[in-house]
């Protein structure tokens, strides 16, 4: 099985939480998720997920630290993400290379469809802004 290394961002604003709508040409189309994206072999988390951010949304952020780490398989491949808080310090959210991007509060992520993988980070959210 494929094992793929992933970084997305987590990045508040207002309480709110910025998420991203996958493309309709990708794995795991139209589902909602926190922006980034795979690990290229040559890079730090770190380097790849500010990069990961400006293609997706247009932004430049600063990589505050790890919040939370996941395993998790899928069928035809298994993926270890690594979601880190972020905060920009250049620019707007644009769905630049991301079919949509929304500003959300912690307790409106149920209302959106997330990858299997994201579970537990959403719950961690949740409790943490109850």
């Amino acid at each position: 099985m494929q094992s793929i290394r992933v970084v997305a961002a987590i990045i508040r604003r207002d309480g709110k939480l910025l998420i991203t709508r996958r493309p309709d040409n990708v794995h795991l189309a139209g589902l909602w998720e926190f922006p980034g994206g795979k690990v290229e072999a040559d890079e730090s988390l770190e380097k790849d997920l500010v990069r990961e951010i400006a293609e997706e949304v247009g932004v430049e952020i600063t990589v505050l630290g790890e919040y939370f780490q996941v395993r998790h398989d899928y069928p035809s491949r298994s993926v270890h993400l690594h979601f880190f808080d972020c905060v920009i310090t250049a620019g707007e959210p644009q769905p630049v290379h991301v079919a949509d991007v929304r500003w959300v509060l912690p307790e409106e992520l149920d209302n959106f469809s997330f990858p299997e993988a994201d579970r537990e980070l959403i719950a961690r959210l949740q409790e943490r802004s109850a």
